[in-house]
């Protein structure tokens, strides 16, 4: 479900471009507005693909105001916006809109680097309904999920294996019990699957495994047995918290939870979600336990929802945090110059602080901790002491605002094209750190072996984390002759399957 409403007394305030609306309309074979701006052929949209090039461009590149109709009030959304030249969004060279999008996003750059490898279309509309209402759902064409994710692994010979990295709870893998660190040494009765690079064996197991309806896995457990169990997509509410639990390292209680996508603590309604409910049962058992240092594991987290990213933050800072920044938005400077006007906040600050007293936070990183997840560690660098264990990060320090895309026909019936999300905002944190798009190191690597279970005292971040809270050091050298030596480990091929995750933060509040 998507709702976007003006916000009274904000006028133009980010919204849905449904045709029917005053500021966005956008019927086929209408004209388009004749303001000096390139709009290419004779200005006439003729297919839904015209409209939805065109509304595109215009949000991204003009304006926002007015359905893109009175330049004279130029709020362009695109946070690179002057630095692309006008294309022609009609032109016969983008076949499609993805075509015009990814010429547009190829202008800015840094340093000769390109700096948009984020903004996208999502023409199934599902993205909003998984990160803003937490719910998989079957919709516009899709068939829900199974709910894992996998990854190739090598052992000490440099042979590949198939493992589950992890299972959503509620999903039908993690309904069925599927477990980290399972292999599967067959899909659908085939055996073929070693790791090829990208080639066919790669496409096979992503096609059953990402964009399969059914698909039926042979599985070796951890134990030795095996399993064949059939998997059936299906919709469900998405419970991003994959494992938790209590520690006691040298005499001191430690909170730890594995969180794998930012599902927003408030829907599309602005009603809490279970995502808000299961982080405030969390963090209520952190607080009774009385825990003095807490490990957040974002290893595979792409990102998400910033409002759950304030809810973490919130949750985890100081007492004295309280009321003040907590991160800074900065966006191109004609929105810049017209804050008042959009109601877009300059500036988010910490609220309700100081439930928990910690010496550290700790976070498990990796080459897929991403956006939100960034941010969320970012934000709490100025008021904390802040550890990463791990690998780099993704590095994404900008986000979007979503934008839902639709076109009426002669009859007045909409019809849903696509939600837009392009770069809209950069964040920096109370001291002005960001601009983090090569990744943020970690103050110690780890190697991540896939088939150790979330919290085993054996995984390499949480023993060194653990030798840091005992001694203030990481130095754990014999641990990690012991884990190189141990044949059955298989270690992390980083980015050997490419199962479409979203990447990136979203706020989605000027929607509603």
């Amino acid at each position: 479900m998507r709702k976007h409403f003006l916000k009274p007394g904000l006028p133009l305030l980010l919204m849905s471009l449904l045709c029917s609306s005053a500021f966005f309309s956008c019927k086929k074979d209408s004209t388009a507005p004749s303001d000096g701006s390139n709009t290419g052929n004779n200005g006439t949209a003729r297919t839904d693909e015209d409209s939805l090039k065109y509304l595109m461009y215009r949000i991204m590149q003009v304006t926002y105001a007015s359905g893109g109709r009175d330049a004279a009030k130029g709020l362009p959304t695109y946070y690179w916006y002057n630095q692309v030249p006008a294309p022609d969004p009609f032109s016969a060279t983008y076949a499609t809109a993805e075509d015009l999008l990814k010429n547009m996003i190829s202008y800015p750059k840094q340093n000769g680097t390109a700096l948009d490898r984020y903004s996208f279309l999502d023409r199934t509309g599902s993205l909003a309904n998984k990160l803003e209402n937490g719910i998989i759902e079957k919709t516009n064409g899709t068939s829900g999920s199974l709910g894992l994710e996998v990854t190739y692994a090598l052992d000490q010979n440099n042979k590949s294996h198939l493992i589950v990295m992890y299972a959503d709870k509620n999903s039908p893998a993690g309904v069925q019990g599927v477990q980290r660190g399972w292999e599967i040494t067959a899909i659908n009765g085939d055996d073929d699957i070693a790791y090829d690079n990208g080639g066919a064996n790669t496409t096979k197991v992503t096609n059953a495994v990402y964009n399969a309806s059914s698909s039926t896995f042979t599985f070796k457990k951890l134990n030795g047995s095996t399993a064949t169990i059939t998997l059936n997509a299906a919709s469900y509410n998405v419970n991003p918290v994959l494992f938790d639990t209590i520690y006691t390292v040298s005499g001191k209680q430690v909170g730890y939870f594995v969180f794998y996508t930012f599902s927003s603590v408030y829907n599309s309604s602005g009603a809490p979600t279970a995502t808000k409910q299961v982080l405030d049962q969390l963090f209520a058992r952190f607080k009774s336990a009385g825990i003095r240092d807490l490990i957040v594991d974002l290893r595979y987290n792409n990102g998400g929802a910033v409002a759950t990213a304030q809810y973490l933050d919130s949750a985890i800072a100081p007492a004295t945090a309280q009321n003040k920044v907590m991160y800074n938005y900065i966006y191109n400077d004609k929105l810049t110059q017209n804050l008042t006007a959009t109601g877009l906040p300059a500036a988010i600050k910490f609220t309700n602080t100081g439930g928990l007293s910690l010496d550290n936070v700790f976070f498990v990183t990796g080459n897929q901790t991403a956006s939100a997840s960034e941010l969320t560690l970012n934000n709490l660098k100025p008021y904390m002491t802040v550890k990463l264990v791990g690998d780099t990060t993704y590095g994404k320090p900008v986000g979007f605002f979503n934008y839902t895309i639709s076109d009426y026909d002669s009859t007045g019936k909409e019809h849903y094209l696509a939600d837009l999300y392009a770069i809209n905002f950069e964040t920096k944190n109370a001291q002005n750190q960001g601009g983090y798009f090569s990744g943020i190191a970690p103050d110690v690597a780890g190697i991540d072996y896939v088939n150790i279970p979330w919290g085993s005292t054996n995984d390499d971040h949480l023993s060194k984390i653990f030798s840091y809270i005992s001694t203030g050091s990481f130095r754990q050298a014999a641990t990690e002759q012991r884990l190189a030596n141990n044949p059955n480990l298989r270690m992390n091929i980083k980015r050997s399957i490419t199962s479409g995750q979203f990447n990136g933060m979203v706020d989605f509040r000027h929607n509603r």
